[in-house]
């Protein structure tokens, strides 16, 4: 997803610091809360300091690092620059840290002028370590007070013992690699690993048990060579990623392969495994991308490649969604299927714009209809059980026949002036909420130029939508 460049972008990267020099100028608190960042992981540190704090002065005598010179030694800067890995400047004199910037771009070493990002190449995240793990936050100096309250919160979340998880991953990496070379079975190990009993007992250290465990997972993947994948048909909501489930997004983290479509925004996209392959398989108005028996083949092919295939799909699968056809589809060829539920577009459209689906007064039922007839044939709905009060619609993808809607429920009794809503991209930062009547529903979607997706909600519950101010 792409924006506008309104300041400096950065792009987040782990900097490998313990082969070359790093160099740290000033003397004040700043010079060493970014000297501190280093100890741990940097061999050689270079300070130019006048009179550093007693903390650096510690560190100098220690040797943990090395004073090279006074803040003002230009000499010995210029050449240390030569072949530093990167550089903090925090000396107490504005002009003279940008003068030290322009030095480190003439050589170009990644700068960090502390509080001041234009002349700095790079800045400092907050920083959660639970070395070997470390979890970087950034705001591109817009918000530092929100990334470390940020941080905090990501920290307190997790295991304490994720430390000792990591280093005794990274320890049997080396025979994991001989015994599964593919890299897809190793991640699928892995996995299986990580949602067993191994990884409690991998974070109280309990290596012996969480081996055990992780060469079990390694068997199982070696035993089921060439064995049957599965799908995973998956409701991503009506588009606010906020309205994810978990158990969407955990998906979306272990899927090899993702079919999607158009109802899918790239805020929900952005969520995928990075390394997963994707497919685009959307269906829009008068233009179909697949037939629905094509995208039924790729799913069925990819899960006999042994992989665990996402069917994203816009709301939940279940309704109008076209899943109770993949699932059938699939599970007669014997591949099996998993179904997560998702929040459907109207449930979260109507939420979203502030329209009840049912009210004891207004709505003591809520029935959900599709505008969409099979290719070639007019709508067939019960008009005459559709046409009564007391009651919500909730019309999916009825934009197109929205005037023979509007027509027919008049028709069948319902009042011209009937309360109705369309909402374009519920849910969506974009989203636009037109409240009419019944009978000016098509003149509104043409002097608006409204585009799917929609949800029209058709029902006294429009009355209730609080005035927007």
């Amino acid at each position: 997803m792409h924006s506008d460049f309104d300041g400096p972008q950065y792009l987040p990267v782990a900097l490998r610091v313990d082969d070359a020099p790093c160099m740290v100028v000033g003397s004040g608190i700043a010079a060493a809360n970014k000297t501190r960042l280093l100890v741990s992981r940097a061999r050689d540190i270079r300070i130019f300091s006048t009179n550093p704090l007693p903390e650096l002065r510690a560190h100098i005598e220690e040797g943990r690092i090395r004073l090279a010179g006074e803040e003002r030694d230009e000499t010995s800067i210029r050449a240390c620059l030569r072949e530093a890995r990167l550089i903090f400047i925090a000396t107490e004199d504005a002009a003279y840290n940008r003068q030290l910037a322009a030095w480190a771009s003439d050589c170009r070493v990644p700068c960090c002028v502390v509080d001041d990002i234009p002349p700095s190449s790079f800045i400092t995240p907050a920083i959660i370590d639970r070395s070997p793990i470390q979890v970087a936050i950034i705001s591109g100096g817009a918000a530092p007070v929100l990334a470390r309250r940020l941080r905090t919160q990501i920290e307190a979340s997790l295991p304490h013992g994720v430390a000792r998880l990591a280093q005794f991953m990274k320890r049997q990496r080396g025979w994991i690699r001989d015994a599964l070379p593919d890299i897809t079975q190793r991640r699928h190990a892995w996995e299986r690993f990580l949602d067993s009993g191994g990884r409690v007992a991998a974070e109280k250290d309990d290596a012996e048990t969480a081996r055990l465990a992780l060469e079990n997972s390694v068997a199982e993947e070696t035993a089921g060579t060439g064995k049957m994948g599965e799908v995973w048909l998956v409701g991503a909501g009506p588009g606010d990623p906020d309205l994810l489930t978990l158990a969407a997004l955990n998906a979306m983290q272990n899927a090899d392969c993702v079919l999607y479509d158009q109802l899918i925004p790239d805020a929900i996209l952005d969520r995928l495994r990075r390394d997963a392959e994707r497919i685009f398989v959307g269906k829009k108005r008068s233009h179909h991308t697949l037939p629905q028996t094509e995208i039924t083949q790729i799913l069925a092919e990819k899960a006999r490649q042994g992989l665990r295939v996402l069917r994203l799909k816009g709301g939940d699968p279940f309704i109008f969604g076209r899943g109770g056809e993949e699932m059938d589809a699939l599970m007669r060829q014997d591949i099996p299927v998993r179904i997560i539920p998702g929040i459907t577009a109207a449930n979260g459209c109507g939420a979203s714009a502030g329209i009840p689906l049912t009210h004891r007064d207004y709505a003591q039922s809520c029935i959900f209809v599709t505008g969409h007839a099979k290719s070639g044939q007019e709508l067939a709905l019960d008009w005459a059980a559709l046409a009564r009060k007391g009651q919500t619609l909730a019309i999916y993808m009825g934009l197109t026949p929205l005037a023979t809607l509007a027509r027919k429920l008049v028709e069948h009794g319902l009042p011209p002036d009937w309360p109705a809503a369309i909402i374009e991209k519920g849910t969506w930062e974009s989203q636009r909420v037109f409240i009419t009547t019944l009978e000016a529903l098509p003149e509104i979607v043409t002097q608006n130029g409204i585009a799917s997706p929609t949800m029209t909600i058709i029902g006294e519950v429009v009355k209730l939508r609080p005035i927007q101010r």
